[in-house]
C-alpha cells in the first residue's frame, strides 16, 4: 500500500475545517470539498483564524502557518478528490447524504483509497455498504475543537481489513491524536457514555432537581469535569445533540438515549446554543445568563 501523502475532506465546516486544518499543519496536501465556493471561503477564513490564534500564542511559527494553508486546497467538485490517499467525510449527519457521496467517490478514487466517516453517530457498516470497498472504510471520530482536541476514534467494522484499521490508527498518530479503538456500534465509545449524561441533565432539570447553574457548577465543582452538562450542550448545540439522540435512540431502542421533551422544545423554537446566541444559557450578555426555559 502507498504512503497517504494526500488527504480529501467532504464538508469544510466546524469539524471539516477542523481537520483540513490538523491534516495541512502535519504535511499532507489536503483537498476540502464544499457545495459552494462561498462555503469553502468560509471554511478557509476560519482555518486561518484557528492558524492566527496558534501564532498568536506561540504555538506555531509564521512560517509553519504560511506552509499549512499553502497545502490546502478548495474545490466543489467531487471528482477533484480523486487522487486523494485517504477521504475523510465531516457532512451532515444525514445517512443518505452521506451515501450519495460515498457511491460517487467510489467511482472516482482509486483502489487503495481508504474511505473515513467523522460520522458521531451513524454506524460505520451502514456507510462502507454503499460502496464497493467496505474492506478499506473505517471510521475516525475526531473531537471539537479538531486543533485542539488529541482523541480520534478509530472505529472497526465487522468489513475492514487488519492493514486498512493499521493503516487509519497510524494515519490518526501521525496527526498528533491519540487513537482508541472502538467497535462499530452507534455512538461507539464516547458518545455512547456521554450522550445519556446529557439527556439525563436535561430530564433534571425538567424534573426539578436543580437549576442548569446548580447542576453545572456541581459537576464542575464536584467531578472535575472543564464544563457543567448545560455548558456543553450549548457548545456542541442542541440541535446536533437532538439528531444525534434520534440517531441512537432508533438504533438501540433504549429510553436513555431518548431526546426530553425540553430537548425538543428548544430545537423547535431554534434555541440551538451558543451558535443561535440561545439555548440553555443567554449569549446577549456578558457573561452569558441562564435563559428563560418556562419551567
Amino acid at each position: 500500500m502507498p504512503d497517504i501523502k494526500t488527504v480529501g475532506v467532504l464538508g469544510c465546516g466546524l469539524m471539516g475545517s477542523g481537520i483540513a486544518q490538523v491534516a495541512a499543519g502535519a504535511g499532507y496536501r489536503t483537498v476540502v470539498r464544499e457545495v459552494s465556493d462561498a462555503l469553502n471561503e468560509r471554511g478557509k477564513a476560519n482555518i486561518t483564524k484557528s492558524l492566527d490564534k496558534l501564532v498568536e500564542k506561540g504555538k506555531l511559527t509564521k512560517e509553519d502557518q504560511d506552509a499549512a494553508l499553502g497545502r490546502l486546497g478548495f474545490t466543489t467538485a467531487v471528482r477533484d478528490l480523486a487522487g486523494c490517499d485517504v477521504v475523510i467525510e465531516a457532512v451532515t449527519e444525514d445517512l443518505d447524504l452521506k451515501n450519495s457521496l460515498w457511491r460517487e467517490l467510489d467511482g472516482v478514487c482509486g483502489p487503495d483509497t481508504i474511505f473515513a466517516s467523522n460520522t458521531s453517530s451513524l454506524t460505520i457498516a451502514a456507510m462502507a455498504a454503499a460502496t464497493k470497498r467496505a474492506d478499506r472504510f473505517v471510521g475516525l471520530h475526531f473531537f471539537n475543537p479538531v486543533p485542539l482536541m488529541k482523541l480520534v476514534e478509530v472505529v472497526r467494522t465487522v468489513t475492514t481489513s487488519q492493514q486498512t484499521f493499521d493503516r487509519a490508527i497510524a494515519f490518526a498518530r501521525s496527526l498528533g491524536k491519540e487513537a482508541i479503538a472502538a467497535k462499530d456500534s452507534s455512538g461507539f465509545i464516547v458518545n455512547l457514555l456521554l450522550v445519556p449524561y446529557l439527556l439525563d441533565a436535561i430530564r433534571a432539570v425538567e424534573h426539578g432537581v436543580g437549576t442548569v447553574a446548580d447542576i453545572d457548577k456541581g459537576m464542575v465543582l464536584g467531578t472535575g469535569h472543564p464544563m457543567g452538562p448545560f455548558t456543553l450542550l450549548d457548545f456542541v448545540g442542541l440541535d446536533t445533540t437532538y439528531r444525534i439522540a434520534e440517531i441512537m435512540f432508533t438504533e438501540y431502542r433504549e429510553p436513555r438515549y431518548a431526546p426530553p421533551p425540553l430537548l425538543r422544545r428548544m430545537v423547535v423554537a431554534g434555541m440551538f446554543g451558543k451558535k443561535s446566541g440561545k439555548g440553555f444559557y443567554d449569549y446577549s450578555t456578558n457573561p452569558p445568563t441562564v435563559a428563560d426555559l418556562g419551567l
